[in-house]
């Protein structure tokens, strides 16, 4: 049951976040329920809007950054966000169920992307605590220093909506998928 209700629809929204679900209405095609809860805290839409946009300008693919995605919330048990990225790896990146599987498993058929899936993985795991092995696994396959830091922080901005999906309970607007795993 929703602990935390989405606002009804994007224009009760408080004036100072109107123009963020505009954006957000633009680029989905509609205002998921994430957005519409995060909206009740302006300040916390700013900030997620921010980030996510300032990441997809980043050296990171979409599709790496969706891999990365679903390693992450499937890792959390966060159904939500698992239904809201796997919905989107299918019909905005064009990954297929074999690769979103590997995904969900933390892992990736592509071997460059299998690379930075498992050092997400392991840097999520271990709270940044990665041990040199697994930094030098993730440079070899010819990621820099900037891939790294932009995983910190697309860890971080997943850590955010996975925690609110928990806290609210959100009701899932995207083909509900259920994630097999618990952190």
């Amino acid at each position: 049951m929703v602990r935390i209700p989405a606002l009804t629809t994007p224009e009760a929204a408080p004036a100072a976040v109107r123009k963020l679900l505009d954006g957000v209405q633009l680029r989905l095609g509609r205002v998921p329920n994430l957005h519409r809860t995060l909206a009740l805290s302006p300040a916390a839409l700013q900030g997620y809007v921010a980030l996510d946009r300032a990441l997809r300008g980043g050296a990171l693919s979409a599709a790496t950054r969706t891999r990365i995605a679903l390693a992450l919330t499937e890792r959390a048990g966060a159904d939500y966000c698992l239904s809201a990225h796997i919905h989107f790896a299918r019909t905005a990146v064009g990954l297929d169920d074999a690769e979103i599987t590997a995904n969900r498993n933390g892992a990736s058929n592509d071997p460059t992307a299998d690379a930075a899936v498992r050092f997400a993985t392991a840097l999520a795991r271990s709270g940044g605590a990665v041990c040199d092995a697994e930094l030098a696994a993730f440079k070899a396959a010819g990621y820099g220093d900037e891939a790294a830091i932009e995983i910190t922080a697309l860890i971080a901005l997943h850590t955010l909506t996975t925690t609110l999906n928990k806290l609210a309970r959100l009701e899932v607007d995207f083909p509900v998928v259920v994630a097999r795993t618990a952190a």
